[in-house]
């Protein structure tokens, strides 16, 4: 029995060592850690249990049986964060580069399937230079294989991504179909083709890092939801992420203790200002409202005319959507729409309920947008909120102006409780666009047609810039202080807590992708 546990223990003192302690000394040079020593960080200590250690590859072309690593290129296993269970899978570049064969993919696929199976959170600590072109189709199957687990994993447990190194090829998609995607600056990118093939192809010349850099994702393409500076941030950041969700669809986010005290936020008052095309920034409301420094944005840099994100009120798990005036006044756009919708439906998914903030224009017009989509992708973001079933309070703080309106969690399309502040404006369009058409002909026959046009503005304001015509019709729950709206809130989420409602049987919906 000695010689057998001997050998045991060499063989599992080989696969701690990964590609050797050269490799590892080379990724420590590039100030990335290697794949054990992020799972070290991110877990608790002493609680992970490792899944395949002592597994190898089966290929025996180009010299392959040559060229053995137990592990085959990945960790897998289990521990817990902050004492909650997750599965998690970390790709190590010091074998073969991270590079994905059939065996390191049934690998991933085995913990995605216990983790789904468990109702367990997964997170995936991507650092890979693709498919192991040595084994041809069957590392591609393998993709597939892991592509396929991610569908059937949608909205049943949270999964999350770290892109920790290189990501290219196929191997972007399955962090592109997780929930979220965290990046690190300058030691990481994604792209399908790399800057050779597109040198080749369109004759351009780009950089990895402008191509599919952290920067790139997080401000052109939004594939990144969140960038830290290294891998230690990210790490961080994935466990703060982690904390604001629940383990799976069945169940609520764990809320922290709390003590109901004063609730009344005096700084509220002094937000808006006195001038209505004013900007002002969204971020000082959210303070204002929410646990002291409890807001964790997502998609930061991207679209961020419209702020998401998550944060706890009155210790219990939010989400956020909100409309931000110091960015193209707050105006709904193609981007905007899609990325509010996605984070909608994620919160929705994991029952998360949603504060909506609103003072928004409308719809940015323009022969670019409408090219692009603004009609279907402005219906996505309609399309999830009614979708919706958690618990959903809207608060027009100012501008809430024709179908962006109807949009923006309105009582129309399902919301739970709305209210607005003294200073909201709901209507079709602004007073001077709106007097411009109703009085058209008045004013065009005026002897002062400036004067008249004022006139008339300041009519069309008197009787629909308010927030009181909507009131009367219910449209608006309560026109409430803004200093209140802490109190108010903290009320209106816990009577909805036991939200329950009955959804049309259907096997899905078809949202205008």
């Amino acid at each position: 029995m000695d010689l057998e546990i001997k050998d045991l223990n060499e063989k599992l003192a080989q696969a701690l060592q990964g590609g050797g302690r050269e490799r590892i000394a080379k990724q420590h040079k590039k100030k990335k850690l290697t794949a054990r020593e992020r799972i070290a960080y991110l877990l608790d200590n002493g609680s992970f249990e490792e899944i395949g250690a002592l597994v190898l590859h089966r290929t025996k072309d180009f010299g392959m049986e040559n060229q053995q690593y137990y592990g085959d290129g990945v960790v897998t296993g289990y521990g817990t964060i902050n004492r909650r269970p997750v599965y998690i899978f970390a790709q190590d570049f010091t074998v073969f580069g991270g590079a994905l064969s059939e065996t390191h993919a049934e690998k991933i696929c085995k913990v995605m399937d216990l983790a789904v199976s468990s109702g367990i959170p997964v997170i995936g600590l991507n650092d890979s230079g693709g498919a192991r072109i040595q084994e041809g189709v069957r590392s591609l199957g393998g993709y597939a294989d892991i592509f396929y687990r991610n569908v059937r994993a949608s909205g049943v447990i949270p999964q999350l991504s770290a892109i920790m190194g290189p990501c290219a090829g196929g191997a972007v998609y399955s962090p592109a179909m997780t929930d979220f995607t965290i990046m690190v600056k300058d030691t990481s990118y994604m792209f399908v083709t790399g800057p050779n093939v597109v040198k080749t192809v369109t004759n351009e010349n780009v950089t990895s890092e402008e191509l599919g850099g952290a920067g790139t994702h997080a401000t052109k393409s939004g594939v990144a939801h969140v960038t830290s500076h290294n891998d230690a941030e990210c790490l961080e950041d994935l466990k703060k992420l982690l904390g604001y969700l629940p383990q799976n669809h069945r169940e609520k986010p764990h809320s922290l203790p709390f003590e109901p005290g004063d609730e009344i936020r005096e700084s509220l008052l002094s937000v808006i200002p006195d001038h209505t095309n004013k900007p002002y920034d969204m971020h000082r409301v959210i303070s204002g409202i929410i646990d002291t420094d409890s807001f964790f944005e997502i998609h930061k840099d991207y679209a961020d005319n419209i702020i998401t994100g998550f944060a706890r009120l009155g210790g219990r798990s939010i989400g956020i959507v909100a409309n931000q005036p110091m960015v193209l006044a707050g105006v709904l756009d193609v981007n905007s729409s899609k990325k509010a919708a996605r984070f909608v439906r994620f919160c929705d998914s994991f029952n998360i309920p949603l504060l909506v903030l609103v003072d928004v224009p409308g719809f940015l017009p323009g022969t670019d947008q409408e090219w692009n989509g603004i009609i279907s992708n402005g219906a996505k973001l309609l399309y999830a909120f009614s979708e919706a079933t958690v618990p959903r309070i809207t608060v027009i703080t100012r501008k809430a102006y024709g179908g962006a309106y109807d949009v923006m969690n309105s009582k129309h399309i399902g919301a739970d409780m709305n209210f607005a502040w003294p200073s909201a404006e709901i209507a079709v369009m602004g007073a001077k666009g709106a007097a411009e058409i109703i009085f058209k002909k008045e004013i065009a026959s005026a002897t002062d047609p400036d004067a008249k046009l004022k006139e008339k503005e300041t009519e069309y304001s008197r009787l629909f810039a308010n927030p009181y015509i909507a009131a009367q019709r219910g449209f608006i729950d309560e026109v409430i202080l803004p200093q209140e709206t802490r109190r108010k809130l903290l009320k209106s989420f816990a009577i909805l807590e036991n939200k329950l409602v009955e959804q049309p049987r259907r096997k899905h919906g078809n949202i205008p992708l």
